[in-house]
C-alpha cells in the first residue's frame, strides 16, 4: 500500500495571502505519520507564488492553480489542484449528493441542512428549492433530458420533480425504510431505488407504480448501478413474462452494494442472481467501467475492481487510506473516488 500525501482542503485560499501557510501530512501504512507545512513568501520573479516546504517535504512546480509537493523519505509526490470555482452559498451544511444535467447547465444537490436545490452550474445561482420530502433527502439525480430530477429520502419516498417549476409530479411509495440510492434505466421510463429495508425496486414512471422487487437482501443496500451486461454473461430467465411497462431492462445487470459486506449482481429483467462477491467491509457504492469491468468501494477504504464474468477474485484492490469510499465515478480511462476524509 502506497504512502498518501495530503494538504489541508483550503490550501489555495491559505496560500493566496502574501505569507499564508497550509498544513501537510504524509501517511504510510504501519508507520508514524509525517507532518509539515508549506509557506508562501510572496511572488517569484515570474509572477507565480514563491512557496517553500518544511523539513521532510519538497515543493516542485508551482502555478497559480496547482502545486506539486513530494515527500522524498516515502518516495511519494502529489499534484494538488485549486478549485476551478467554489459555490459557498448554495447550502449551509455538508453536501450529501449532487448531479449535473446532461447539458451541463444545471446542478442539483442535497445537504444535511435539509434542503434540495437546483442551481446554475456556471455561477451557483439558486434556481429552484425542491420541497416535499419529510426528513433528510439522501440522493438526487437528473434524468437524461436534464429537465426532470429523481430524489430519494429517509421518508422512504421516491419523488420526481420538474426542474422548470419545482413541482413534484410523481411520488412512489412502497419502501419500508429510507431510500439510499437511485438509478435510471435508459431514457427514464423506468427507474430503480434501493433502501435500508434491504430491497431494490423497479418503478414505472408513467403509472407511478412498482413493477417489482428486483432483490430482497435482508440487509440495507447502500448503493446501486445499472449497466449493459457483457454478451457472454448468463443473466437468467424471468419466471414470468415481464410487464409491457418494463422498458429497457433486457440485457441489463443491476449491481447492489450491500451493508453485509456483499456486492451482488442481479439480472434486471430476470430478477435472478448473477454473482455474489464478499468484501472486507460494508459496500457503500458501485459503478460500471464497461460492460465487463466494475468498481465497488467499502467502508474500510478498499476499492475493488472486478470482472463480472469471473468474480472469484478481484482484478485489483486499491487502498489509499482507511477512510470510507463514498462514491465512484468513471472518468476518461480511469475513475474518480471520494472518501470520507
Amino acid at each position: 500500500m502506497a504512502a498518501t500525501l495530503r494538504i489541508q482542503s483550503d490550501w489555495s485560499r491559505a496560500l493566496s495571502k502574501d505569507e499564508g501557510e497550509a498544513w501537510l501530512s504524509c501517511r504510510s501504512p504501519g508507520k508514524p505519520t509525517l507532518y509539515g507545512s508549506v509557506t508562501r513568501r510572496g511572488l517569484s520573479s515570474d509572477g507565480s507564488p514563491d512557496i517553500m516546504a518544511s523539513e521532510g517535504f519538497m515543493v516542485g512546480e508551482v502555478t497559480k492553480k496547482s502545486i506539486l509537493i513530494s515527500c522524498p523519505h516515502e518516495n511519494v509526490s502529489t499534484k494538488f489542484l485549486a478549485p476551478y470555482t467554489s459555490f459557498c452559498r448554495i447550502h449551509q451544511k455538508s453536501i450529501t449528493c449532487l448531479d449535473i444535467s446532461s447539458g451541463g447547465g444545471l446542478g442539483v444537490s442535497t445537504s444535511t441542512d435539509g434542503t434540495m436545490k437546483i442551481w446554475q452550474a456556471a455561477n451557483g445561482e439558486i434556481r429552484r428549492l425542491l420541497e416535499g420530502h419529510v426528513y433528510d433527502v439522501n440522493c438526487c439525480r437528473f434524468f437524461p433530458s436534464g429537465l426532470v430530477v429523481l430524489s430519494g429520502g429517509m421518508d422512504a419516498q421516491l419523488k420526481i420533480w420538474s426542474a422548470e417549476d419545482a413541482s413534484c409530479v410523481v411520488t412512489f411509495k412502497g419502501h419500508k425504510g429510507g431510500i439510499l440510492d437511485t438509478a435510471i434505466v435508459d431514457r427514464g421510463r423506468n427507474v430503480l431505488s434501493c433502501s435500508r429495508d434491504g430491497t431494490a425496486r423497479l418503478w414505472d414512471c408513467g403509472k407511478s407504480a412498482c413493477l417489482g422487487i428486483i432483490a430482497d437482501c435482508g440487509s440495507p443496500i447502500n448503493g446501486i448501478a445499472v449497466g449493459t451486461a457483457d454478451n457472454s454473461l448468463n443473466l437468467g430467465t424471468p419466471e414470468k413474462p415481464p410487464s409491457e411497462r418494463e422498458v429497457g431492462t433486457e440485457g441489463k445487470i443491476l449491481l447492489l452494494a450491500r451493508e453485509d459486506k456483499k456486492l451482488q449482481g442481479v439480472g434486471l429483467q430476470s430478477r435472478q442472481p448473477v454473482f455474489l462477491f464478499v468484501g472486507s467491509d460494508a459496500f457503500n457504492c458501485c459503478t460500471f467501467l464497461s460492460s465487463t469491468y466494475i468498481l465497488a468501494g467499502t467502508q474500510d477504504g478498499n476499492i475493488y475492481q472486478l470482472d463480472v464474468r469471473n468474480t472469484n477474485a478481484p482484478i485489483q484492490v486499491i487502498h489509499r487510506s482507511g477512510a470510507p469510499v463514498l462514491s465512484l465515478l468513471p472518468y476518461q480511462d480511469g475513475f474518480i473516488a471520494s472518501q470520507g476524509n
